[in-house]
């Protein structure tokens, strides 16, 4: 990924394959897909991309792999489970377990699948076995591509390249600590912010009571 990355400094017009790769590892494809993002993302930082089309080409792969890995699922994989051969009904077995499991949290796999490196292919793969209704599956795959996507590829760009070392190196427990660091930050500024802007109207009534004139005293 290094090397390819050095590539793309000196030709940055193939920048934008690398978000592509993410819909390679969504359908099942051995692939670096979130290394991918952030590395176009940093690249973004440094002017080398534009981070709103590495953003779009990344949340599009996403949502675009795992459709079809949805199809592959369904067309292919439950067939290959259910086929005659040792163990078939343990594996009947298990396509029908999958079944009740999608039934009640097929909605919250999918999404949160998308966060888990080599999980998020095999939910995709596993919804289409399941037979989880397509509209449904679309939905909740692509809040998580979206959520995914901006996540990782903002704090690629924001962040640059000390913040995406550290995610490749602590995976999603970097970006949550992260965040976690910035929303911290962010209501520590709004408290701030807000206690200032009492204290000032306080001292604005302090003033202003001061300024007040004596009553006057009313002559017999």
């Amino acid at each position: 990924m290094l090397a390819l990355a050095s590539l793309i400094a000196a030709t940055s017009s193939l920048g934008y394959a690398l978000p592509a790769i993410i819909g390679l590892e969504s359908f099942g494809v051995p692939s670096p897909g979130e290394t991918a993002l952030i590395t176009a993302a940093v690249l973004a930082s440094e002017g080398k991309l534009q981070i709103w089309l590495v953003l779009v080409i990344g949340i599009a792969s996403a949502i675009i792999g795992d459709s079809i890995g949805y199809e592959l699922g369904r067309h292919l994989g439950r067939g290959v489970l259910t086929a005659s051969g040792p163990l078939r009904s343990e594996r009947v077995r298990a396509v029908e377990v999958g079944e009740r499991f999608f039934a009640k949290h097929g909605s919250k796999t999918v999404f949160f699948a998308r966060w888990i490196t080599g999980v998020r292919s095999a939910a995709a793969w596993l919804a289409g076995i399941d037979e989880m209704p397509y509209l449904t599956f679309l939905a909740f795959n692509a809040a998580g591509a979206i959520t995914w996507g901006l996540s990782y590829g903002l704090v690629g760009y924001y962040g640059g390249q000390a913040a995406a070392d550290a995610i490749k190196t602590a995976g999603t427990y970097a970006l949550i600590v992260i965040g976690a660091l910035a929303v911290v930050l962010l209501a520590f500024w709004w408290w701030r912010r807000r206690r200032r802007s009492t204290a000032e109207g306080e001292a604005g009534e302090s003033r202003a009571d001061s300024a007040d004139p004596a009553d006057p005293v009313d002559a017999e």
